[in-house]
C-alpha cells in the first residue's frame, strides 16, 4: 500500500455557516442551512428511423434550482425591502441581482468555498411561528430563484 507524502493529507472542512451577499444589498444575512445548489440537464430521448436498437439521448436545456437558506439571521432591512420590490412590481421591470453563496467555517469567518449566481430573484421571505416563551430566535428562510450558478 502506497503511504501519502508527509503534509499532503487534506481532512474534509466543517461547514457551519453560510452567508448570503447580494449587489446592491449593504446587509449581510448567515444561515445554518442550505437547500437547492444545483444543475441538471434535460435529456431527450430520440428512436431514428430505420435504427431499432438505439435510442439516441439528446441535451436539452439546462436549469438551476432555486436557493433555499433557513435557519438564519438578516441583519439589515434591505433583504426585506428587496423582497417587497418585487412582491409590489406590478409589472414594473425588477432589478435581478447577481451575488454569491459563501459557505463558512465553524469560526464564521473563514471562507470554505463559493457559489456565485447570476440573475437572482428573492421569491420568499418567511419567519417561524414567534413565540416568546420558547427563548428561539425567529428563524429565517429565504429562498432565491437563479439562472445560473457557478463555483467561484
Amino acid at each position: 500500500m502506497a503511504r501519502a507524502a508527509t503534509g499532503s493529507r487534506r481532512d474534509p472542512q466543517l461547514v457551519s455557516f453560510f452567508r448570503l451577499e447580494l449587489d446592491g444589498v449593504k446587509g449581510s444575512a448567515s444561515f445554518r442551512k442550505c437547500a437547492g445548489v444545483k444543475s441538471e440537464t434535460e435529456v431527450f430521448e430520440y428512436q431514428q428511423g430505420g435504427d431499432n436498437e438505439t435510442v439516441r439521448k439528446l441535451v436539452g436545456p439546462s436549469k438551476v434550482s432555486n436557493l433555499v437558506l433557513t435557519k438564519g439571521y438578516v441583519t439589515d432591512k434591505d433583504f426585506f425591502n428587496l423582497r417587497e420590490e418585487i412582491a409590489s412590481s406590478h409589472n414594473k421591470p425588477i432589478n435581478r441581482r447577481n451575488g454569491s453563496l459563501v459557505v463558512l467555517a465553524p469560526d464564521g469567518k473563514t471562507e470554505v468555498r463559493r457559489w456565485n449566481f447570476t440573475k437572482a430573484l428573492l421569491v420568499r421571505w418567511e419567519t417561524s411561528d414567534w413565540d416568546a416563551s420558547s427563548g428561539e430566535i425567529a428563524c429565517e428562510v429565504l429562498e432565491l430563484a437563479v439562472e445560473k450558478i457557478t463555483e467561484g
